[in-house]
């Protein structure tokens, strides 16, 4: 691994490692699942977890362009990207399958 092609393959080992705890997948679940505009200090609620995590976690997600924070005045809106929106259907549907 040298060059661009370890930065990549090292990228891809760290956002792997994220996803495959509980928190991260829940987080992208409930994006996925939101009837309505999703805010950080929400999604913390939602998922039993500090806000501060939460924040750590979702700026991991937007590096791997999985989520976009939408700024509405004040606040920060979560959308899901469709990257995104594909991993966290296959997140439930291998919760199904357990």
């Amino acid at each position: 691994m040298d060059g661009v092609g370890g930065v990549t393959v090292n990228k891809n080992k760290i956002i792997f490692d994220v996803f495959f705890r509980e928190k991260p997948a829940l987080m992208l679940v409930e994006l996925k699942n939101a009837n309505s505009h999703v805010y950080a200090s929400v999604l913390a609620k939602q998922i039993d977890c500090t806000y501060s995590h939460v924040v750590k976690i979702l700026q991991e997600m937007h590096k791997a362009e999985l989520i976009n924070f939408k700024k509405e005045g004040r606040l920060k809106l979560l959308e899901l990207t469709k990257k995104g929106k594909d991993i966290a259907s296959n997140i439930e549907s291998i919760r199904s399958l357990l």
